[in-house]
This record gives structure tokens, sequence and C-alpha cells, in this order.
């Protein structure tokens, strides 16, 4: 029971002080808070789907569910938006290695290294779900249709378009729910970037979200193509499933 105790006191702390980090350095593209003020494990997210991809425009809530042990194991993290992707449940459920247990598993394909350690955070995880979103990983599908239609819609160079229109259907979709909540989504480069007061020593190199894809799926976004990108990509861990 004190073990128990201790946890909950230094997850609750270490909690507490993501929570003020995030609202004072937000993470571009996100926005947090707790789905119940006096419950510091059960956190709301809101998903803003990135300019110049096929998410844009797109308002995607979810949650996040923390262990009394954080940071020592991970949370877990589930949309309540309806998500057709290759590494997420018809449940909702994120199938990522940063929220996988550091455990070695050879038949998971994963290095020990790509899965959760206790230096990951809240930041880390919301900017690799955002890269996952556009750079899935077909080789452990977590729903094995979305999987075949979207590598059909890659190998096509775009001209198999089903995987697309569905992900425009249902960024279309929430829209709705947008208006509802009285949230403006971003959709220029501008609104979407969130400066934070902190300036940073690494180097990384920005990425777009259009590097993901390539140049022939992307005819319709060349305009964009040169634009700088908000996050660096040292930051967005890894994208596996």
């Amino acid at each position: 029971m004190a073990q128990h105790g201790q946890n909950v006191a230094s997850s609750q702390k270490a909690l507490m002080l993501e929570m003020k980090n995030l609202q004072e350095e937000p993470v571009e593209g996100f926005k947090i808070t707790l789905v119940d003020e006096s419950d510091l494990y059960n956190w709301e997210v809101a998903i803003f789907g990135p300019p110049n991809t096929h998410y844009e425009g797109g308002y995607f809530k979810a949650r996040i569910k923390f262990p009394v042990d954080y940071p020592y194991s991970p949370p877990a993290f589930r949309f309540l938006t309806k998500m057709w992707h290759p590494n997420i449940y018809e449940n909702g459920d994120v199938c990522i290695s940063i929220l996988h247990p550091p455990v070695d598993d050879p038949q998971s394909g994963e290095l020990p290294s790509e899965r959760w350690n206790p230096t990951q955070n809240v930041r880390t995880i919301l900017l690799s779900v955002i890269s996952l979103l556009n750079e899935p990983n077909t080789f452990s599908p977590a729903n094995v249709d979305a999987s075949v239609m979207y590598r059909k819609w890659r190998d096509s160079k775009g001209k198999d378009r089903e995987y697309i229109e569905i992900i425009r259907k249902q960024v279309q979709a929430t829209k709705a729910e947008a208006e509802r909540d009285g949230v403006k989504v971003p959709v220029t480069l501008d609104e979407y970037c969130v400066r934070t007061r902190v300036t940073t020593t690494d180097d990384g190199s920005n990425l777009l979200y259009d590097d993901y894809y390539d140049d022939e799926e992307l005819e319709e976004d060349d305009e964009d193509e040169n634009e700088d990108f908000c996050y660096d990509e040292d930051d967005s861990g890894t994208e596996d499933s």
C-alpha cells in the first residue's frame, strides 16, 4: 500500500507538471483539458488536422488515460472520433510503439528502444500520434482493411482514392462537432503553428507533413511544399504499430 501511495503521489506530481508545461508551451495542433478537474489521470485531447494533408480542417477528439505508476508505464491513447487508419483499432485505441511497455519482444518486430521509457512524455506522444496519421505502419496493422486500402492508394501513386475519400468524409463529419464546441479549427500553417516561448538549441531539420507523401501523390498541394513545418523530426517519436 505504501508503494501504491508513493506511485500515486509521484505520478500526480509528474502529470501536474506536464499539464502546466503544455499550457505554457502548447503543442501545435492540440488542445488539452482534464475530463474531470478532480482526476489527473484522464485527459481529453482535441487534435486539429494538419494543413496541407488530407486531415486538414479535421477536429478529432481523443482520451489519454494514465496509469498510477506513470511515467514508468505508458498511458493509453484512444480516439473518440471515428478514425479509419491502419494503426487505429475499431474501438479507437492507437497502436504505436511509443505506447508499448519496454519489454524485449522479438515477435513484435519492435526494438526495446522504440517502446515507452520514462523520458517520454505527453508532448512526444502527441507528436508521435500526429506523425502516425500521415505515415501509417502497415507491417502490423490494427485495422487490416484500412492498411490494405492505404497501400493501394500509396502504390497507385494516389490514383486509387478510396482510402483518401474515407479520410476526407471523416474530416467533413467532424466540422459539426467543432461548431458545437465553439472551436475554430486552424486551416493554414500560420494558424496551426504555435510558437513556444522557449528557444530550442536543437538544430533538427524542419519537416512538412507533405514530406510523408511522394510528389506524385501531392500534385494538388504543390503550392505549399516549400513552407516550413512546425516541429522537429527528432521530437516525433516512433511511428511503429
